[in-house]
C-alpha cells in the first residue's frame, strides 16, 4: 500500500472516529506511515519504542546510524497534543536530536529544537490530515520523514531551509484576509465567549451566542471590519444589569426549527441544545462505542465537546462547565454553551462518526 492509500485510509478512520487512544494512533497511523515511508518498523534498533532519555522517555526514536536518534516522535491521543511540546523539546536537547515532531495522527507538527525562539516559532510545518489534500500530505511527510531521506541528511537540509525560507513570512501576510474570513464563517465557541463578554463589558448586556453568531455571519457577508458594524436585528439579550432598552432595539426571532428524525421516526424538542442531547442518547443506545469514537476525534481549539469530567468539557472554566454541561448518559458529559450554528456543526460530526448505516437515518436540523 502506499503513503497516499495510507493517508486516505487514515482519513476515514479520522472522521469516524476508529483512532480512540495513544496506541491506536501509534499502531494504525504512525508506524504504518513510517513503514510507506521505507523505514524498517520490525528493526529496533532503527526505530526504538519508549526511548529512555534521562529517566524519562520518548515514545519513538528514529536512529541512523543504528541505536544513534536521528528524530523524536511523540505520540499523543487525537486532539490531545496541546502542551506536549514542551516536554518534547526536553528530551531532543537532552541528546542533541536536531528534529522532533509531535502528533495526535491527524495534527503532524515538525520542529527544529535546536532553533531559536519559543517551542511554536520553532515548528517548520504544521499538517493536518483533514485539512490538507492528499498531495501536500504526501510530500511533506516523504520530505521530512521519508527513511533514505532522513539517512541522507536532505530531510533535515529541507526542514532548515523551509524555516529559514522568508517565504513563509509572505504566507503568512497574505493569508491573514482568509484566515479572518474563516474565523468569522467557522464560529469557534472561544471566539462567540470572548466576543459576548467584551459586549457585556461595555454595555452591559450579555447577548445570547446565537445573536453573537448573527453578527459574525453579517461581518462574514460583508467582509466589513468590526467596528463598521451597526446592529440592525438582534434576536435577544440577556440583561445584567439595570438598565431600560427602547422595543425598537429588538427583532423578533424567526420561528425554531428543530428538525429530529431517527431511524424513522421523529423526535420533538424545543430548543437545540435538546436536539444535540437526545441524538447522543439515542447513538448510544444504538452503538455502544459512539461517545468513545466521539470522544476521539478533535473538537473545538481547546473544548472538548463530549467527555467524562465535565471539567474538561471548558478547561479553565469552572462556571461555565456547572453552568453549561448535562449528563448526557451515565458517566458521559456534554457541553452545551454553544449557538446554533456551533450545535449543528457538533450534530453534523456526530452523524459523520455514527457511519455510513446509520448516517443515513437520521436528519437532525437546528438551524
Amino acid at each position: 500500500m502506499a503513503i497516499t492509500e495510507h493517508i486516505e485510509k487514515v482519513k476515514e478512520g479520522l472522521r469516524e472516529g476508529k483512532f480512540t487512544s495513544e496506541a491506536a494512533v501509534s499502531q494504525g497511523i504512525l508506524l504504518p506511515a513510517l513503514h510507506e515511508l521505507g523505514w524498517p518498523v520490525f528493526d529496533t534498533s532503527v526505530i526504538i519504542p519508549e526511548f529512555s532519555v534521562g529517566g524519562r522517555r520518548v515514545d519513538y526514536a528514529l536512529c541512523h546510524p543504528e541505536n544513534q536518534p536521528s528524530v523524536f516522535i511523540e505520540v499523543k491521543k487525537v486532539g490531545l497534543s496541546g502542551g506536549a511540546d514542551r516536554q518534547l523539546f526536553e528530551y531532543a536537547f537532552h541528546l542533541g536530536v536536531p528534529m522532533a515532531i509531535l502528533t495526535d495522527g491527524q495534527e503532524w507538527s515538525f520542529y527544529l529544537p535546536g532553533e531559536q525562539g519559543r517551542y511554536d516559532e520553532r515548528r517548520v510545518y504544521k499538517l493536518d490530515l483533514l485539512e490538507r489534500d492528499i498531495s501536500e500530505a504526501k510530500n511533506r511527510l516523504e520530505r521530512y520523514l521519508s527513511y533514505s531521506n532522513v539517512c541522507l541528511g536532505t530531510a533535515l537540509k529541507a526542514a532548515r531551509s523551509d524555516y529559514q525560507n522568508v517565504a513563509r513570512v509572505r504566507i503568512i501576510e497574505t493569508n491573514f484576509p482568509k484566515t479572518w474570513e474563516a474565523l468569522l464563517k467557522d464560529q469557534d465557541s472561544l471566539l462567540l465567549d470572548l466576543l459576548a463578554e467584551k459586549v457585556e463589558d461595555l454595555c452591559g448586556y450579555k447577548p445570547d451566542l446565537d445573536v453573537c453568531s448573527h453578527f459574525l455571519e453579517k461581518q462574514a457577508q460583508n467582509n466589513e471590519h468590526l467596528k463598521k458594524y451597526r446592529p440592525e436585528r438582534i434576536p435577544s439579550v440577556r440583561k445584567t444589569r439595570t438598565s431600560t432598552l427602547g422595543s425598537d432595539n429588538i427583532r423578533t426571532p424567526a420561528v425554531d426549527n428543530f428538525t429530529l428524525v431517527f431511524k424513522g421516526k421523529e423526535f420533538s424538542a424545543r430548543s437545540a441544545r435538546e436536539v444535540m442531547t437526545k441524538l447522543f442518547q439515542l447513538l448510544s443506545q444504538e452503538d455502544s462505542g459512539f461517545f468513545e469514537r466521539f470522544a476521539s476525534r478533535k473538537h473545538g481549539k481547546k473544548r472538548r465537546y463530549l467527555a467524562r469530567d465535565k471539567l474538561d468539557l471548558y478547561p479553565g472554566r469552572v462556571d461555565l462547565a456547572e453552568q453549561h454541561s448535562v449528563e448526557v448518559v451515565s458517566g458521559w458529559w456534554l457541553g452545551t454553551n454553544y449557538s446554533r450554528k456551533n450545535i449543528q456543526d457538533i450534530i453534523n460530526l456526530a452523524i459523520e462518526v455514527a457511519g455510513s448505516q446509520l448516517r443515513d437515518t437520521i436528519k437532525a436540523n437546528v438551524l
